[in-house]
């Protein structure tokens, strides 16, 4: 079978199955199955399209090419250790009450969807089915934010459903726009809102309308990407939900949305030939960058306290986009990559660490590295990854980002050093403390799955070493299509 197809029909016939049988005790095992082929998939994708170029599917519904075939497997790969890291996890939640056999259904069967709804987005060729996608993601997470049905999981669903329904809807409003604005040269019919039609004519759209479609375009989906003042929703949903979750939500749903807003970024600098596109990146990602820091400092729970780390770190990669150019460009994109792998793997030690102390508050979190020595060494390995100190990729994006904020915006330069500074310093503490501190708790009935945690850490580690061939490829390939 087709690698593409497959991509995209293995979460979904998971997401089906599992909905029927997702409350066995092997279901766990077979979410865990149905990741792995996915990943295998995608491994087979990237390689076709390394191999022979960009590609449709489906006519021209799909579009796979440079700027997407790795995110591609980026997400497979993280879905597959999150996969393997929720199985002890789950397991232990079921076991404190939090989780019924019906519960258990409903999370095997939208993890899947999630994933599928996902590459969807990634891969689609069409922009209004772009929309379909995302929106179809924030069903899916909503009903995963609210699984365990307390009245503060319920909150925080609704939040979410709440402010990105009205950010969905905004988006939706900004594609009308697209529409429109290529209507003179595409004319109507599905057609028009194909992206490669759209690239093709770009230089023709009409300005007017593609200035005010890409600013709802980016308020849109800049709500899913949890960008300020948009960002209540991450928090709480970070919070509340199950912490397999948090991952997905931080490695994978924030990359695809700044992965939407890149492709009409694209549609928009050639529209416009203005700097608008630029300068609003610029203004929501530094924005987000200073509001995320001042408030992690301010936070008692530790899963929102690497919630707000990660609307930091979004906006440090809109920030370089918004600079643009192929070095700031080319960071961004290695700072969306290790992002996900180093933050995932954070918060998969901190859903261990906070089952352990029975608790998300960060005072009553202690002595990790007596209880277990691999949680707690690799929660502070991943926060010292997180917070740029080399050798770590994040450090190599960090001084990319940096540096030529130094020549292009000199006046940003000292804001991004002051919220990296008190990033770094309120975070540490914290984490220093959980992780040394005395403690009472008890080991876990179900061994931790700590491999997931290590494996992202020491690709995160490699980056800042050594970028592969491939990916180096990519990379380059991709910052030529966004740049120009």
């Amino acid at each position: 079978m087709d690698a593409l197809v497959l991509v995209l029909l293995t979460p979904l016939l998971g997401g089906l199955i599992l909905g029927l049988i997702g409350d066995r005790d092997s279901a766990a095992e077979l979410n865990v199955g149905f990741s792995l082929v996915t990943f295998i998939a995608a491994a087979m994708l990237t390689a076709q399209i390394i191999a022979g170029g960009p590609t449709f599917g489906f006519g021209k519904l799909l579009f796979i090419d440079p700027l997407n075939v790795f995110l591609v497997t980026l997400t497979a790969f993280v879905g597959l250790t999150t996969s393997l890291f929720s199985r002890p996890y789950m397991r232990v939640e079921r076991d404190h009450g939090k989780m019924t056999p019906r519960r258990m259904r409903l999370y095997h069967s939208m993890y899947q969807l999630f994933m599928f709804t996902m590459f969807l987005a990634l891969m689609t060729n069409n922009m209004g089915m772009l929309w379909v996608a995302m929106e179809g993601a924030t069903l899916a997470t909503v009903l995963l934010v609210s699984v365990y049905r307390t009245a503060t999981s319920l909150e925080a669903a609704w939040k979410y459903f709440i402010l990105c329904g009205v950010g969905i809807a905004l988006a939706l409003f900004g594609t009308i726009l697209l529409y429109l604005a290529a209507y003179r040269e595409l004319g109507s019919g599905s057609d028009a809102l194909l992206w490669t039609n759209l690239n093709a004519v770009k230089t023709r759209l009409e300005p007017t309308v593609m200035s005010l479609a890409f600013v709802f375009l980016l308020v849109g989906y800049g709500t899913k990407m949890g960008l300020v003042p948009l960002h209540n929703w991450l928090p709480d949903a970070h919070a509340e939900g199950p912490t397999p979750i948090s991952a997905v939500l931080s490695g994978l749903l924030l990359n695809v949305a700044l992965y939407a807003v890149l492709r009409f970024k694209v549609l928009a600098d050639g529209a416009l030939l203005n700097g608008l596109p630029g300068r609003l990146l610029v203004g929501f990602g530094l924005l987000s960058v200073l509001v995320a820091t001042y408030s992690l400092s301010r936070q008692k729970d530790v899963k929102r306290m690497f919630s707000y780390s990660s609307i930091e770190h979004i906006g440090l990669m809109t920030f370089a986009f918004g600079i643009g150019g192929p070095i700031a460009t080319y960071a961004g994109l290695l700072h969306m990559t290790v992002h996900s792998l180093v933050k995932s793997a954070i918060f998969f030690a901190v859903g261990h660490a906070a089952q352990k102390a029975g608790t998300q508050i960060m005072d009553d979190i202690r002595g990790l590295v007596k209880v277990s020595p691999t949680v707690g060494w690799g929660m502070l390995l991943g926060s010292l990854a997180i917070l740029g100190m080399p050798p770590f990729g994040v450090f190599s994006s960090e001084f990319l980002i940096v540096t030529t904020a130094m020549r292009e915006l000199p006046w940003a330069t000292p804001l991004l050093l002051l919220a990296l500074g008190v990033a770094f310093a309120s975070i540490l503490s914290r984490v220093l403390s959980m992780v040394f501190g005395e403690t009472t708790a008890k080991p876990l009935a179900h061994p931790p799955a700590l491999l997931p945690v290590f494996i992202h850490l020491g690709l995160g580690l490699m980056l800042g070493l050594y970028i592969p061939a491939y990916l180096n490829m990519w990379f380059r390939q991709a910052v030529k299509m966004i740049v120009g």
